[in-house]
């Protein structure tokens, strides 16, 4: 092209909001019309575009004017190309971007990038798939849905940053680095849970970071939904991968990994399995390191189903519930936590293992009994240093190993003391072979100890650096038996297993018993800098757990937890160096740090990395919320449920939505600055509850209270009037909500819905297109779809509706917002059934009862089971739809209709209509969804008799 000698190169990147750059300067482009120019100019890479392309692109409704505007926008592009002006250059009818001999767009770059990858080593693969990766900085040109040839194209942009992803992952795999390609693939199956190629490399991943439980659950649910969905088998490659991990792997069902086979439990593991076979509960009791922990584990490796409940990292009574459910996998929004817990373990036999109760007693003791009481099917085990006091208990007590009599090396090896220690010894020194006399020093050394199991094991672990001698005249100088003999020599091994460590070592060690639930590299990383630990914490953590001190719990990332009792010792450690308040302080601040850091980052494209640390953090952000209240520190509770706020709204993390409820009981803020905040999140949980007068209450206080935060309580009154049908009220306060908030807010979303349910389409329209324009993250994404989806139900486009219903649904099912993904859920399955997908849309319902039972979330459950109820009615089950809606009706928690209006009663005779309204009045909420779950089977078997003829 001529004139265009000298003159710099162009970029227009659309991979996240619009960006042109000129050489190297980046030129800001104003105005929607002159972006969505420069957009189409460019995402033509060179070629030609037809004024009359871009005048129907860009004014469809509005030609007339729209030529002149066309020219001025392509003059005003050229004022900002600046010295490279002669790039845009006018041809007959149309007009060329040239972006000289750069890629001229991050799109193609990607896709060299892409190219490039192909055949490359997978070190090189990975980097360029790396550098593809970080071009996205956002959604594709999600600033212009209404431009129909750039919406058109974001389809195959996902595409494209799909094959870059699956690149990434496979080459971080083939590289060595298979830590990197977890996140990602399981990224990639979130979105597109049918692609075999994602799930096989998420399988290869999480089996080569020791996660092959996990690589096998995902296999399980791939073949599970393939065929549901399909009806299709999974090719051959799933399955030889399967076996392939299959071939080294053991059931993981939460206790830990046994390093060696049990030694000397014979007698007392067929003792247990007789005790389980006819005892409803059994309390294995003994002291601490006896090996209780180990002897359940051998139950679970031979039992089917089994819920293991790790009560270690808990801290407090009210916490055991929750725990509970986080080991059933539940998501529990709304109502009582324990309830939901029984009604999934009612469903049919099976095995509750509950380990470590002894510092939570009578937490445990009334969950057990409610449990026992509630589900006649389950089976307890539980280990514990003292019994749970229940009349249903049977007691099992195991003592310490023996040592077989004699003296000889035939009998001192048939020990199983001597066994367990002779097991470790050889995995820390492979190729020891004790004499005679080795074993004799072995055999007094583990006598010394007590025969304790991990005792023993920390003792053996020692032979890396130690000789036997030198093991056997340590214990003589370190081990002095006080007090109870078998909890003092524990104490005493951990102490001697202590002494060995050096100074930063212990140091490290005593810090890193402030975290109940352990923490991972980069944590433990921070605190070693903060508390003035020299050296590589890298080597230095990899010791203590080569010494056995701290456990490495394989993920991603790795985790490291010290057991109970070395917690226990490390907190001991602190409190005689003085460090104890110090250590408090740092894991507060760290809670605190963690909570800023969410806040700051949950409205971006990274808020599903937020939620993956919530979720693995929650115990500790538990615990750091416990010493706050505990220590009356209003201050930095306030600080911490303002910076979880954000993140805990969206998501089934209601323990944390608890606490800003927690903080309003407290008088002291009446006169906090933040008032107006924590009031405002406190009624948005309240409403979240379903508890819509105390969220109206909470909000107005706020909005009387003094500082800043009144978006918060407009927001939650907005979520109250919507619930309550004031749908001229949800908007003014939505819209009021959104015009105050200083950061994205859903609120805008809130008012566009109540807007579109009164019928104001236009104005839910221009609300919803103002949430769309500040909305980063996937969640406020996905919630903009969803209301999208409602206006376009609302106006009878169930096309567009049912689109971006599936787009809210993936987006929440990327970010984890388990509560858009269930409103979503809601209305796509309303449209399937609108549109005679009726097999469909009554396989969702299924699911979705399932779920929201499951999760508590008894509000959404109501709304679900209207819908489930006028898809009957269709189907000519009047009498099942009438008991739905008037069981809704009813029930103090479902949301109103909208309407004053009974239910409809179709052909149903007066008197049949009486007895089902009787029937509704007194039915309970199980027997309600067992009626919805037959009436559900009934009409699909029915549909699939009739495909069938």
């Amino acid at each position: 092209m001529t004139g265009l000698a000298g003159a710099p190169q162009v970029r227009v990147d659309v991979l996240g909001p619009l960006r042109l750059t000129v050489g190297a300067d980046v030129v800001d482009v104003p105005g929607p019309k002159r972006r969505a120019l420069l957009a189409l100019l460019a995402m033509e890479e060179g070629r030609a575009v037809t004024t009359a392309r871009l005048l129907d692109a860009l004014w469809p409704d509005d030609l007339d004017s729209a030529r002149a505007a066309l020219h001025s926008h392509v003059s005003r592009l050229r004022r900002h190309l600046g010295p490279a002006a002669g790039r845009l250059a006018g041809r007959p009818g149309a007009y060329l971007l040239d972006p000289g001999d750069g890629d001229g767009t991050d799109v193609a770059r990607a896709r060299s990038l892409l190219a490039s990858s192909s055949g490359s080593p997978p070190d090189v693969a990975r980097r360029l798939a790396a550098e593809a990766r970080s071009l996205w900085r956002g959604r594709p040109l999600a600033e212009f849905p209404d431009v129909a040839p750039l919406a058109a194209l974001v389809p195959a942009l996902d595409r494209l940053r799909r094959s870059v992803d699956e690149t990434y992952a496979a080459a971080a795999l083939d590289a060595g680095a298979p830590a990197d390609a977890v996140d990602v693939a399981a990224a990639l199956v979130a979105t597109d849970p049918l692609s075999e190629r994602a799930v096989l490399i998420l399988m290869r991943a999480l089996h080569a970071t020791g996660r092959a439980p996990d690589a096998l659950r995902v296999a399980y649910e791939h073949r599970r939904r393939i065929i549901a969905e399909s009806g299709l088998d999974p090719t051959p490659a799933l399955a030889r991968l399967e076996r392939e991990i299959a071939g080294d792997v053991r059931p993981d069902r939460g206790l830990p990994r046994p390093a060696g086979p049990l030694r000397g439990r014979d007698s007392e593991l067929a003792a247990l399995r007789r005790l389980l076979a006819r005892e409803r509960l059994v309390t294995v009791l003994g002291p601490g390191g006896v090996g209780k922990t180990r002897l359940a584990t051998a139950i679970t490796a031979t039992t089917e189903p089994v819920t293991v409940l790790l009560l270690a990292p808990v801290t407090t009574t009210a916490a055991v519930p929750h725990a509970l459910a986080d080991a059933l996998d539940l998501r529990i929004t709304q109502g009582d936590v324990l309830s939901a817990c029984a009604a999934l373990l009612a469903a049919g036999p099976h095995l509750l293992v509950i380990d470590n109760c002894e510092h939570l007693l009578p937490a445990v003791r009334d969950v057990v009994a409610a449990l026992i009481d509630r589900c006649p099917r389950l089976t307890v085990l539980a280990t514990s240093r003292e019994p749970l006091g229940l009349t249903v208990e049977q007691r099992l007590r195991i003592a310490p190993l023996g040592l077989v009599g004699g003296h000889r090396a035939d009998d001192l090896s048939r020990s199983p003391a001597v066994a367990v220690f002779l097991d470790r010894a050889r995995r820390v020194r492979p190729g020891f072979v004790p004499g005679p006399a080795e074993l004799g020093l072995v055999a007094e050394i583990v006598r010394r100890l007590d025969g304790i199991p991990l005792a023993i094991e920390l003792a053996a672990g020692r032979l890396t650096s130690l000789g036997l001698s030198e093991i056997h005249s340590h214990l003589d100088r370190a081990l002095d038996l006080l007090g109870d003999a078998h909890d003092t020599t524990l104490r005493r091994t951990i102490e001697w297993s202590y002494d060995l460590l050096d100074g930063p070592e212990r140091r490290l060690f005593r810090h890193l018993g402030a975290f109940p639930d352990g923490l991972d590299l980069a944590t433990a990383e921070s605190i070693a800098t903060r508390v003035g630990v020299p050296g590589d914490t890298v080597r230095t953590l990899a010791h203590l757990v080569d010494a056995s001190m701290v456990e490495a719990v394989p993920g991603s990332p790795t985790r490291y937890r010290l057991l109970d009792t070395m917690r226990a010792f490390a907190r001991d450690r602190l409190a005689a160096h003085d460090e104890e308040e110090a250590s408090t302080e740092e894991f507060l601040r760290w809670a605190l740090d963690l909570a800023a850091w969410a806040d700051r980052t949950i409205d971006t494209e990274d808020e599903p990395g937020v939620d993956a640390v919530l979720r693995r953090e929650t115990a500790n952000l538990r615990a750091a919320w416990e010493l706050l209240r505990g220590r009356c520190r209003l201050d930095e509770a306030v600080r911490l449920v303002i910076g979880l706020d954000a993140a805990a709204g969206w998501r089934d993390l209601t323990e944390i939505w608890s606490w800003g409820l927690e903080l309003t009981d407290d008088p002291a803020l009446d006169t906090h600055p933040d008032a107006t905040s924590i009031r405002g999140i406190a009624a948005g949980a309240a409403w979240a509850r379903g508890e819509l007068e105390r969220a109206e209450r909470l909000a107005r206080a706020g909005l009387r209270s003094s500082g800043d935060g009144r978006w918060r309580c407009e927001a939650a009154l907005a979520l109250a009037a919507l619930s309550r049908g004031e749908l001229e009220d949800a908007v003014a306060h939505g819209t009021e909500a959104g015009r105050l908030a200083p950061r994205p807010d859903q609120s805008l979303g809130v008012a566009a819905l109540a807007a579109a349910y009164r019928g104001d389409l236009d104005a839910a329209r221009e609300l919803n297109g103002r949430l769309a324009g500040v909305a980063a993250s996937p969640t406020l994404r996905g919630f903009h779809h969803y209301v999208a989806g409602e206006i376009d139900a609302s106006a009878g486009d169930t096309d567009r509706a049912e689109a971006h219903y599936e787009q809210a649904i993936n987006l929440a099912r990327v970010s984890g917002a388990t509560f858009v993904d269930g409103i979503a859920s809601v209305g796509l399955l309303t449209v399937r059934a609108a549109t005679g997908r009726v097999a469909d849309a009554l396989d969702g319902y299924r699911d979705l009862v399932d779920y929201w039972e499951r999760t508590g979330g008894w509000v959404q459950q109501w709304t679900t089971l209207r819908n489930l109820a006028r898809l009957l009615r269709t189907l000519g089950d009047a009498g099942t739809a009438l008991l739905l809606d008037t069981a809704a009706d009813h029930a103090p928690d479902a949301p109103p209709v909208g309407d004053d209006q009974d239910p409809a009663v179709g052909d149903l005779p007066a008197d049949s209509v009486s007895d089902v309204r009787a029937i509704a009045a007194v039915t309970g909420r199980a027997q309600v969804l067992a009626v919805a779950r037959q009436a559900i089977a009934d009409h699909r078997a029915a549909i699939t008799r009739r495909a069938a003829r």
